[in-house]
């Protein structure tokens, strides 16, 4: 990182501070309009970059441009058979179930009766967790290539997307914790998948739901996950991650952000005006640490924008302290001998490569998958790579005929090249 950079990092982390006092005192309208900005991690690098295009694009243009790319961008208009499962605190868990097409399924029933051994098996289930901050239409490209071919489920975890908000959090006031989630998790299986053999496909938080469920229900696991994908996650020392900050900038950030968020967390209606007021920024931001290519399609790094931007500040707030919390090392023994592929962006600020390295190293049979070109949402940013590795992994699962492939498109088909 440059001197500059890091004056601007020195420059923010004082603002967030500043911010975090003047909340205490009161002096809440100013506060959020700076602190607001500096939710989740500093960007200092998309920080400058937004300043630069300030002076060259008038607050109108960009309007007029985020506008076309909502309207024109195609992404997350994916639905399916919508269901409903009830946590154990009560909290509605939203679902979609995509089915398996039935001549797909007559070409692979030989193949599954040599693998399961009954002459009718019930389909293999691909379940699909989402990150923080996101929900299931972050896996618009695969969902898109898998759709008929495999059947698969797509939920909103707690307090994000269509689920509803979590009734631990709001009534009883308890944090979010991963071992929550692995629950949640258990509840959307029993009720989207209640037989049958299971993929389980996570990315970041969701690797992390999936590591909880396992360390939870290793019987779950032992008699019916049959593959595993765990997609830019951590198994835990996260609270080691320096987000692309320097030394002195990173320790600043996490010695206000707790209280910062935990502050702004219980003025969320200003918190969220003021992150409406510093959108550009707050949008440079979520595109350093999304993306790492320069080419990313403007619509792909907007529909990602507004994913982020949809979960409201108290959501981050009662989440983030989970995160350092997390540690499943020994859990991800549970995947031992289980076809399981490991992929992470190598330029991944929020959960570094090396995190996927060392859960690969607790699994040797799994495969590693290390993408050069990408950051934390790379499966929106290379999703053609992303979907090919499932199709693979699905193969060895026996959920997909050996010969399907991803054409041009990110879609998956049967034949050898672009449909």
């Amino acid at each position: 990182m440059s001197e500059s950079s890091g004056e601007a990092v020195a420059a923010v982390v004082a603002s967030a501070t500043e911010a975090a006092t003047e909340a205490a005192a009161g002096g809440w309208r100013r506060a959020t309009g700076i602190a607001g900005v500096a939710i989740g991690v500093v960007a200092a690098g998309a920080a400058a970059g937004v300043a630069i295009e300030r002076l060259t694009v008038g607050r109108g243009m960009r309007q007029k441009a985020r506008l076309a790319l909502d309207s024109a961008g195609p992404y997350g208009g994916l639905r399916g058979t919508p269901g409903t499962a009830y946590a154990e605190d009560g909290t509605e868990l939203y679902y979609e179930v995509d089915d398996l097409d039935p001549a797909a399924d007559a070409d692979r029933a030989p193949r599954r009766r040599r693998l399961f051994g009954r002459k009718a098996p019930a389909p293999v289930t691909v379940v699909f967790s989402h990150g923080y901050c996101l929900n299931q239409d972050s896996w618009h490209f695969q969902r898109a290539a898998l759709r008929g071919v495999v059947r698969t489920v797509y939920w909103d975890q707690r307090s994000h997307g269509r689920s509803g908000r979590g009734v631990a959090q709001t009534q009883d006031d308890r944090p979010v914790s991963i071992e929550e989630l692995g629950r949640d998790l258990k509840t959307v299986i029993d009720a989207a998948a209640p037989e049958g053999p299971i993929v389980l496909v996570g990315h970041s938080m969701g690797g992390m739901t999936m590591m909880a469920l396992a360390d939870a229900f290793p019987d779950l696991v032992r008699e019916r996950v049959v593959g595993v994908a765990l997609v830019g996650t951590s198994s835990g020392r996260l609270g080691e991650v320096n987000f692309g900050l320097p030394v002195a900038g990173v320790n600043a950030v996490r010695r206000v952000l707790p209280g910062v968020l935990r502050a702004l967390g219980q003025r969320a209606e200003l918190v969220e005006r003021g992150r409406r007021a510093t959108a550009d920024l707050f949008a440079g931001i979520i595109k350093r640490y999304s993306f790492a290519s320069r080419d990313v399609d403007p619509a792909v790094a907007r529909f990602a924008e507004r994913m982020i931007e949809s979960t409201p500040i108290d959501v981050v707030a009662e989440y983030y302290p989970a995160f350092n919390d997390h540690d499943k090392t020994e859990a991800l023994a549970h995947f031992a001998g289980l076809p399981v592929l490991v992929l992470a962006g190598v330029r991944d600020l929020v959960t570094p490569s090396e995190h996927s390295e060392a859960i690969a190293d607790l699994l040797p049979d799994a495969e590693l998958v290390l993408v050069p070109d990408a950051g934390h949402l790379v499966m929106l940013e290379h999703p053609e790579l992303v979907t090919d590795r499932l199709a693979d992994l699905l193969a060895r699962a026996g959920a997909v005929p050996t010969a399907a492939t991803v054409d041009g498109y990110g879609s998956t088909s049967s034949s050898a090249g672009p449909g």
